[in-house]
């Protein structure tokens, strides 16, 4: 399953929930993205350039990093939450090249503009300047809302409210992945 929704939603928080839930690998490539700036590693430096001016990382570099991460054996065996990937529906149609009919389920975690805004300043993170989180939510709505379409063309699509307190957005999740 993957899960969307826009920076701020709550999409890492509910995935961490819903993979100690049912037992699927939790891919979050934001935090691989993360790792590998942390790390200085060719790939994080130039994710770091990017990320630092609010853009998204392109398309072949995160296919790369995706189709690698699906194929290992954990993955193979148990399941995946993707977060944070895919964000495009071309990215959409490469990970359905690699796991096929295995993409059950795309969850929309829906929270409001000025909502995720506020949450993103709140948490403090290096990357998360105005400029960078208005500039990412730009993008968003210009490149990843078509993917909604795109997952409500496949019947994959589900959209959940992401307001409340953890425990009430965890609740209206689960009623979803365990009604399909």
């Amino acid at each position: 399953m993957i899960i969307l929704g826009r920076q701020g939603s709550g999409k890492g928080t509910q995935a961490t929930r819903i993979a100690e839930q049912y037992g699927v690998v939790h891919i979050s490539t934001g935090d691989m993205l993360r790792a590998a700036v942390a790390e200085g590693t060719e790939l994080g430096q130039k994710a770091k350039v990017l990320m630092d001016a609010g853009d998204l990382v392109p398309d072949d570099i995160m296919i790369g990093i995706v189709d690698d991460r699906l194929s290992k054996d954990d993955v193979v065996q148990g399941g995946f939450l993707l977060d944070g990937f895919p964000r495009t529906p071309g990215q959409a149609d490469a990970l359905v090249g690699f796991v096929g009919d295995r993409l059950k389920l795309a969850i929309n975690l829906d929270v409001a503009v000025e909502v995720v805004t506020d949450r993103m300043m709140a948490r403090g993170r290096e990357d998360d300047t105005p400029e960078s989180i208005a500039r990412r939510l730009e993008l968003y709505e210009a490149e990843t809302a078509p993917l909604l379409s795109w997952a409500e063309d496949r019947g994959i699509l589900h959209v959940v409210d992401g307001l409340g307190s953890e425990d009430e957005v965890f609740a209206r999740l689960q009623k979803v992945i365990e009604t399909v």
